[in-house]
């Protein structure tokens, strides 16, 4: 492929090629005019002709679409205008040597466009890494090195930040001293499908991420910042989505890691990179890890590959989701509560069709005479070490609190019974 960083040895690419946009550009700059988009068609066009200028108009008409109304009423198409309008804006930036500037674009094009020019995207992205390591004397390696001697290795978390005693007081009421989820250690895959899988049973599995080069890697922030400083990806800000404040942004990854280094429990305003599909967007540090073979019982498929990053008293509330789950605990330690899925009514799920699977009741604040049928719920909890993957059955109730900074990985996958995930 012309778009690979070398096409040969000793040889770079200097320009990035699209080539699924250029062969299905006329049918969807068709299909675009179609839904109303006469100008921003005109623009694309002049943008592929060479008119920066029109390439950025055509970027910010594309985005205005996006957020035209709720998402789900969004034309499919718009999706796909926006991600051309991100490789002709890349193209501009990549030529003109502004590499971070072209990364951004297309990591835009990754998370808010759609799926038509993908391979595109990721091609571009694989040029223009390739580009700008070559900005380090002797390659990027070679410079990441040197920098490392200079700075020091940082940890993301350091064994003396957990105090237990301490945290119990934080965590909500009846924590720890009620039934706790078992552990398993290197539990077969038949094990695993005998006694948990089919009965939906949650368990711990110890001793299954030994071989993850994450389980050092990713504690250590100069290797993070070397890998993923200067991508893009969007975080939520504030107590958790269920609050007034909460808002998303979207950030470097570097900036990102700074405020995870800055924030606590104690700030207003703490960072989250939550469900997000990091692993898709960035292959270094998808090839970190390794997707468990417990995720193949049943003969279904993965769904859903999730990052799940932030600082310590990050709390996902109460909520369930539709299918099978491990919670892999990479860096850091959470505290899980888990409700049996028959709790439904008695864990009071929201009316709203958006928010259906996440419970009224705040564990960290119960209302007892509002929500008087969960003060004496049975549960299982625990406090989930690095290391340690946590099965949770579909549509299990499950609220989570980092309790150090944090680094996961879930893995969602169907059973052979299971329809896609939307």
């Amino acid at each position: 492929m012309s778009s690979s960083p070398s096409a040969a040895a000793g040889t770079y690419v200097t320009t990035i090629s699209t080539p699924t946009l250029d062969s299905n550009s006329p049918a969807l700059l068709q299909s675009i005019t179609s839904h109303g988009g006469y100008a921003y068609a005109r623009l694309a066009t002049l943008a592929a002709a060479g008119d920066r200028p029109a390439a950025e108009a055509a970027l910010e008409m594309a985005w205005e679409q996006l957020y035209s109304g709720p998402w789900n009423s969004v034309h499919p198409v718009w999706r796909d205008a926006y991600s051309m309008a991100c490789l002709h804006v890349a193209k501009f930036h990549f030529s003109n040597g502004e590499f971070r500037d072209a990364l951004r674009a297309l990591d835009m094009g990754i998370i808010m466009g759609g799926p038509l020019l993908r391979k595109d995207v990721d091609s571009a992205i694989e040029v223009v890494l390739a580009a700008k390591a070559r900005q380090y004397d002797n390659g990027g390696a070679n410079a990441d090195n040197e920098g490392r001697q200079r700075t020091g290795s940082q940890l993301l978390v350091c064994p003396e930040e957990f105090n237990k005693s301490e945290v119990l007081r934080i965590l909500p009421i009846r924590s720890l001293s009620s039934k706790i989820v078992g552990k398993r250690s290197a539990l077969s895959l038949e094990g695993f499908l005998r006694e948990y899988f089919l009965s939906g049973s949650p368990v711990i599995i110890t001793d299954c991420m030994a071989h993850w080069p994450a389980r050092t890697r990713w504690n250590d922030v100069d290797y993070l910042r070397r890998v993923a400083g200067d991508r893009t990806v969007p975080v939520e800000v504030g107590k958790n989505y269920l609050c007034s404040e909460w808002k998303q942004e979207v950030i470097t990854f570097s900036q990102f890691l700074e405020r995870v280094q800055s924030n606590g429990c104690r700030s207003k305003a703490p960072t989250y990179l939550a469900q997000h599909q990091l692993f898709d967007q960035i292959n270094e540090l998808r090839k970190d890890i390794s997707v468990p073979d417990y995720c193949y019982a049943g003969g279904g498929e993965l769904r859903s590959l999730n990052a799940w990053f932030g600082p310590a008293g990050m709390v996902t509330p109460l909520h369930h989701d539709p299918h099978h789950n491990i919670l892999a605990q990479v860096v850091g330690k959470k505290y899980v509560r888990l409700y049996s899925a028959s709790y439904n009514e008695e864990l009071y799920p929201y009316r709203e069709t958006m928010l259906n699977n996440s419970s009224q009741v705040d564990l960290d604040s119960i209302d007892e005479v509002e929500f008087p049928k969960v003060r004496d719920l049975e549960f299982l909890d625990c406090i989930l070490e690095e290391g340690e993957m946590l099965y949770i059955p579909p549509k299990w109730w499950h609220y989570v609190r980092s309790l150090t900074r944090s680094f996961s990985v879930s893995f969602w996958w169907s059973d052979s019974g299971s329809s896609t995930v939307s």
